[in-house]
């Protein structure tokens, strides 16, 4: 496995690149990320630390996550 250096939000892509989505509205914890869609990577990042530690994951991976998700596949276990 490659270890790769910390990147900040503001390194992986610029402020105007990142949104939210429309869904998140106001949750009353500010539990959301922000997402950058960049060329073949997508950046995410808290959105309560906008220059905060970012991960980028593959574009193809991020699909992936966002189809399971919209298919209810995916459901919100117990959290320890």
């Amino acid at each position: 496995m490659t270890t790769k250096a910390r990147s900040t939000a503001l390194q992986v892509a610029d402020e105007s690149s990142w949104f939210k989505s429309s869904h998140s509205g106001d949750n009353g914890g500010g539990g959301c990320i922000s997402v950058a869609v960049l060329t073949e990577r997508v950046g995410i990042r808290d959105s309560k630390q906008a220059n905060g530690p970012a991960l980028t994951v593959p574009a193809a991976a991020w699909a992936s996550f966002i189809d399971e998700v919209r298919s209810g596949r995916l459901t919100h276990g117990p959290v320890d």
